[in-house]
């Protein structure tokens, strides 16, 4: 478990932040990783083989940045579609290289079963900067509904619109790491004005299934592969992962259109929420992208036996 702040250091106890505080959090948020090198660049190697869109563009003056989509070649209307998303949350670093990894390494093996959409970096913004929110303190993973407050995610609704009804799968990439406790969410307690409450942060991987439509059988499944990569997150001694009850070994639920998560974006059957662990002593970056490939092929696996 990870040292935890009694206090965040912006805004008054007790009291929801303004634009003064919100403000003072963005002057203290800097660049520390390039999206264009890290990110685009590796898209752009891609384009031989895949087609890549730009789905939207987000003005952060002086920052712009490109939303990139990338889609099977071979796209074609009677297959099924295959979402995958990474970088909702631009600090989980294995959203955006497992979705990328997946895209060269995996992808070309589902040519004409599949239709793959894959947004691998939702949020470039906060993907540079190592963190949770875009600029005006907005978490784009609780932004998915009508009207949203998160660009990001509005780009994404209308990249997803025309197909949503016919998306198989959707595997939205994630991390729970060590700041979730540490910077995270002592800032969303500030930001709301509530005390912080210190949780544990699970050792290992694990899943988010959708508590109003769950699909226990496929949950398990992705599992049960994953655990070939690294290792699967235990219970902690409540029997719960971050305050919820486990569904099944290495599974908890949320209602997901009901919190506005990236995961509900479509009527998708086969929907999960990955949640790799890269603080573990246990699991390298390496292994974190391939947890993240492992899964989106063990979905996409049960979803054409299935479907």
């Amino acid at each position: 478990m990870s040292t935890v702040t009694a206090f965040y250091p912006i805004g008054t106890p007790g009291i929801p932040w303004g634009e003064v505080e919100r403000a003072e959090w963005v002057s203290r948020q800097t660049r520390q990783r390039s999206y264009e090198s890290e990110v685009l660049s590796v898209i752009e190697r891609l384009r031989s083989r895949f087609d890549v869109e730009e789905f939207g563009r987000l003005d952060y003056g002086p920052d712009t940045y490109p939303l990139m989509a990338i889609r099977s070649r071979d796209w074609r209307d009677d297959l099924p579609v295959v979402l995958i998303t990474g970088g909702v949350h631009g600090y989980e670093t294995s959203g955006v290289h497992g979705a990328l990894q997946f895209v060269d390494q995996r992808a070309e093996d589902y040519a004409g079963r599949v239709n793959l959409l894959v947004a691998p970096c939702v949020s470039p913004w906060a993907y540079e900067r190592i963190h949770r929110w875009n600029p005006h303190a907005v978490d784009p993973n609780r932004s998915f509904r009508d009207d949203s407050p998160a660009e990001e995610a509005a780009a994404l609704m209308r990249l997803v619109a025309p197909v949503r009804d016919r998306v198989l799968m959707h595997m939205d990439l994630h991390e729970t790491t060590d700041t979730d406790e540490s910077e995270f969410r002592p800032a969303l307690a500030a930001l709301e004005g509530n005390p912080f409450e210190p949780g544990e942060i699970p050792d290992g991987f694990y899943l988010v299934d959708d508590s109003e439509n769950p699909h226990s059988e496929f949950q398990q499944k992705v599992i049960e592969a994953v655990e070939q990569v690294t290792h699967i997150a235990p219970a902690d001694d409540n029997g719960e992962i971050l305050g919820s009850t486990m569904a099944a070994r290495g599974v908890i639920q949320y209602p997901l259109k009901q919190l506005g998560l990236c995961a509900s974006v479509t009527n998708a059957p086969y929907r999960t929420t990955t949640e790799v662990y890269p603080d573990s002593p246990r699991a390298t970056p390496e292994q974190c992208n391939a947890a993240q490939v492992a899964a989106v092929c063990a979905g996409i696996d049960y979803a054409l036996a299935h479907q």
